[in-house]
């Protein structure tokens, strides 16, 4: 069995043009694909939200350093929604 989780990270990033792909990097690299994206952009501001629910756990914490690292980047939350079993 894998444990996943359903998590929503909420980031303040830099409005630039390469940053919405940069920020979608490290999904990609594990083969996951977001349920949720928005983004806004406010003044130089990039608002943006990315959700999956059904993360494998082990994945979590990765995903969250590499979106910490992603260049323009100023503020990362993340927020666990709920806890889901799935067989294996």
């Amino acid at each position: 069995m894998t444990d996943t989780v359903s998590v929503l990270f909420t980031l303040h990033a830099e409005a630039a043009p390469g940053t919405l792909p940069r920020l979608l990097q490290p999904f990609a690299r594990r083969d996951l694909v977001p349920d949720q994206v928005k983004a806004r952009r406010a003044g130089d501001t990039l608002l943006v939200e990315l959700g999956v629910d059904a993360m494998p756990a082990e994945e979590l914490h990765l995903v969250e350093g590499n979106l910490s690292q992603v260049i323009g980047v100023r503020r990362l939350e993340v927020m666990r929604r709920a806890r889901l079993r799935a067989a294996a």
